[in-house]
């Protein structure tokens, strides 16, 4: 059975995300493999994968705590693309790929949040996809 945060158009935004920062990354100087690498890597993958066990608890409360988990590792994320441009391994349009994006799920994971929150506080105990 397909777990609903795949009906999500941030998670699948987020794969994009996760394939461009592991792609990107490849190309980064050797030493940064278990670095600067690793950590972007990790705080990419962290994102869909908050939204995933979000999505996999029994309450909105629970969502809405690995949401934010999510948005943590989304601003996590967007300060390693920085200091990937000031170290001078991604090209300006490299940088605008990954910040637009980032930006873009940022954007949307706070949304979803905010939508959580209402339902939240309205009592709703559903757990279907927002997008």
């Amino acid at each position: 059975m397909m777990g609903p945060h795949k009906n999500l158009k941030v998670w699948h935004k987020l794969m994009e995300l996760v394939n461009l920062i592991y792609t990107l990354t490849r190309k980064y100087p050797q030493y940064e493999i278990f670095g600067l690498c690793s950590q972007m890597q990790r705080a990419a993958v962290s994102i869909p994968s908050n939204i995933a066990e979000g999505y996999g608890r029994s309450s909105n409360k629970d969502l809405i705590h690995f949401l934010h988990n999510a948005l943590g590792s989304s601003n996590e994320l967007d300060t390693q693309i920085i200091i990937s441009k000031y170290q001078g391994y991604i090209t300006d349009a490299e940088f605008r790929q990954m910040e637009d994006l980032n930006e873009s799920v940022n954007k949307m994971l706070s949304a979803l949040i905010d939508k959580r929150k209402l339902y939240e506080s309205a009592g709703t105990k559903d757990l279907k996809p927002q997008t």
